[in-house]
């Protein structure tokens, strides 16, 4: 989501019901183009994070602590002697421009009370804090722009202050429908690009909303649309005014199924009703949440890359191993037809008078007549020796070739579930254990360090509710599947896992009550859900369903010497499930 005029709008409001009439009690620069001003108001401190970085620029409320240099930045030091001390008056956002306005009053060196404004420009490379006097002219700004930057708009001490122009574009509270029927629906484009590149502030994203709650396509071109479809059209455009007007706004995040941030807005968004949507109380939490979210996931993505490497090198490599077994073990399907031979020239060789190249007899088995190649220069004892011999050799490759088979579809199968394992990672911690688990495996060396041992951090199994009260638990890697299964559970629990496939232990916690049937469904959604039947099964487009075996805990085993999250059970009962687990309740 493109931080819009819409999401400047709801700061805007929740700064404004927040601060206003707070005093200015403190100001920090903790990096190059951000700055925390701490507002005391109603007996309570809030920081106000501002950035003006080029790439994430933000602005949110939040209780997190930033270290400042010791020697404050000249910006720094000019916003002290302008507004630390001062009386916030008022927030506000021009038009629906992405600008918030912070309105303070303070006493400057004379002692006469005077007006300042900050400005905090969220514009992508573009964005700046810029200070302002009552007259709109420039103080400073965080980052100083002068015609050899940009010809549009010098921001520089002394020149007048003015947000440029947007060629074809009006501010939103200014249009009417007649603006949509004379200007944006003769424009030669789509309906989408049509609405965004005819009203300040409004994002891509917000001129899809409206196709969608009109029901209209936002590809289609906008000159197809009939008088009915551009007043529909308006007629959702002004509600949005309306509600921005009034503050009615709904801060919410939408996730995508694997759980990383997809979108942030601020109004519920229809076109978004197949991703878990969560609402926030705040726009301050809503931002700061999504980002830290979306950073979260971003490192374990970019950290989990050489694990990644390691698992699918290795996967590979024991997948051709695999490819070489079976062929083996393909070539050593006719051994029994040597091992007959030879017994049919022990019996028939009698017979031979000696330089014959073929020996034809009745196969005693099935009466069948046989023909049998044989040396000439050699006996027919030396005959059926040869095949006894090539018999045995077949046979000790195919006793030794099953067996490396067997460990080698035990390998892939272990690499499958660490791999799923990494899918489901979540934090650092999450890494640690999947990268232990490699180290003690012999994927990966271990690096032995002579310097004081890093403090790890601790990954922790999921944790869910049931729509009953169940407390429900799940797996992230073969370790967690390991003290689920065999710490946490007792006899009474339940155990669920996705039939034949790599995945999370499930455990549903009974305590001793009756499970609900419902509870069993939540806990195998679940086990779907966290598998790679997940994936599976939704490319296949049958519903995402997959069949889970459950049983009780006390049936469950671990044979000696398996691998972590290996285990075994001989009775089961099953169930059909699929991986939409919206609803269910986690606990963080």
């Amino acid at each position: 989501m493109a931080f819009d005029g819409t999401v400047v709008a709801g700061l805007a409001h929740e700064f404004n019901e927040i601060l206003t009439g707070g005093h200015i009690s403190k100001i920090a620069q903790p990096e190059k183009d951000a700055v925390v001003i701490t507002v005391k108001n109603n007996s309570k401190a809030y920081k106000l994070f501002l950035s003006a970085s080029p790439s994430l620029p933000l602005a949110y409320i939040t209780e997190e602590q930033r270290e400042s240099p010791l020697t404050a930045p000249n910006f720094c030091m000019l916003l002290r002697k302008h507004l630390q001390g001062g009386k916030i008056i008022g927030v506000d956002q021009p038009g629906l421009e992405r600008i918030i306005r912070i309105k303070a009053e303070h006493l400057d060196e004379m002692g006469d009370l005077t007006e300042r404004h900050l400005n905090i420009e969220i514009m992508g490379k573009y964005s700046n804090l810029i200070l302002i006097d009552e007259n709109e002219k420039v103080i400073d700004a965080i980052k100083r722009v002068n015609m050899l930057v940009s010809s549009v708009r010098e921001v520089l001490p002394g020149r007048d202050y003015f947000v440029p122009e947007q060629e074809g574009r009006i501010n939103p509270f200014d249009a009417d429908l007649n603006y949509f029927k004379e200007n944006i629906a003769k424009k030669p484009s789509n309906i989408r690009k049509a609405i965004y590149t005819s009203l300040t502030g409004f994002s891509s994203c917000m001129a899809n909303e409206l196709c969608e709650r009109v029901g209209l396509d936002a590809d289609e071109s906008i000159s197809a649309l009939n008088e009915n479809d551009i007043e529909n059209l308006y007629n959702e455009f002004a509600k949005i005014i309306n509600d921005i007007k009034i503050g009615n706004f709904s801060p919410c995040v939408y996730y995508k199924e694997d759980g990383t941030p997809a979108e942030f807005s601020a109004f519920h968004l229809s076109m978004y009703k197949e991703l878990k949507e969560k609402e926030y109380n705040s726009f301050s939490e809503m931002l700061e949440n999504y980002y830290g979210e979306r950073d979260a996931v971003y490192r374990v993505k970019q950290r989990s890359t050489d694990l990644r490497r390691v698992i699918s090198n290795a996967i590979e490599r024991e997948s051709g191993k695999l490819t070489i077994l079976e062929k083996q073990l393909k070539d050593t399907a006719d051994r029994d037809k040597y091992r007959k031979w030879g017994e049919l020239i022990t019996t028939y060789g009698y017979s031979l008078k000696g330089g014959e190249k073929e020996l034809i007899a009745n196969d005693f088995e099935t009466g069948e007549e046989v023909k049998i190649k044989l040396d000439p220069e050699i006996s027919a004892i030396d005959n059926a020796k040869k095949y006894f011999d090539k018999y045995a050799r077949l046979k000790r490759t195919f006793e030794a070739v099953t067996k490396q088979k067997a460990e080698t579809e035990e390998e892939l199968e272990h690499l499958e579930s660490v791999n799923v394992s990494l899918t489901l990672a979540q934090n650092e911690g999450d890494l640690n254990d999947i990268r232990h688990e490699l180290i003690d495996y012999g994927y990966i060396k271990k690096h032995e360090s002579g310097g004081k041992k890093k403090k790890e951090k601790k990954s922790k199994p999921l944790h869910f509710i049931s729509s009953d009260g169940f407390d429900i638990y799940v797996g992230k890697n073969n370790y967690q599947n390991d003290y689920l299964t065999f710490k946490l559970a007792n006899g009474g629990d339940w155990w669920f896992h996705a039939k034949k496939c790599a995945g999370s232990h499930v455990i549903l916690v009974t305590n001793g009550r009756e499970v609900p049937d419902r509870a069993f469904n939540e806990a195998g959604k679940l086990a779907v859900h966290f598998s790679s039947a997940n994936t599976v099964t939704e490319a296949s487009g049958d519903g995402n369903k997959h069949e889970v075996d459950y049983v009780l805990k006390k049936e469950v085993k671990k044979p000696n010497g398996a691998k972590p999250g290996f285990v075994v059970y001989y009775t089961n009962y099953s169930l059909m499930a699929d991986s939409d687990i919206t609803g269910i309740k986690e606990v963080p």
